[in-house]
């Protein structure tokens, strides 16, 4: 009788394969992340004009917007978010989807003719918008 010798993979073989799966893993993720910040930097920006649109009708109910001389955190539960929600110029105010890592923030003039949102960025994807949160939105 013959006795067949059994063939398979060796341990080398097996970790230079694991090692290749892993590093094409870790390309996918970083292909991935970039894509989520910009969509999170997308829901950003959609969140800002929703909050500028409510303070435009809050104007138009109130003839100001709402004042806040110091800047504020918008987190639904703030001032503004509660004045904003309490004239139907808006149904719940936004909050920055990595919220509370990084905020929206609100600040007034003394009178209310004005305002600035500012917000933060991950991307520098958004035409006329940089990395970072030194972004600001007036009316």
């Amino acid at each position: 009788m013959k006795i067949q010798k059994i063939r398979g993979f060796t341990i080398v073989e097996l970790l230079v394969s694991l090692a290749i799966i892993a590093m094409l893993f870790s390309a996918v993720l970083a292909l991935t992340g970039d894509a989520r910040q910009k969509a999170r930097d997308s829901q950003r920006m959609s969140d800002v004009r929703e909050i500028s649109k409510a303070l435009a009708l809050y104007t138009v109910d109130t003839g100001s917007f709402p004042i806040e001389t110091t800047a504020i955190t918008i987190t639904s539960d703030d001032a503004v978010s509660t004045a904003l929600e309490a004239e139907g110029a808006i149904s719940e105010t936004p909050t920055d989807p990595t919220h509370p890592t990084t905020v929206y923030t609100y600040q007034s003039s003394s009178n209310g003719d004005t305002y600035i949102v500012s917000f933060c960025l991950e991307t520098n994807t958004i035409e006329n918008y940089s990395q970072g949160c030194g972004n600001t939105l007036t009316p």
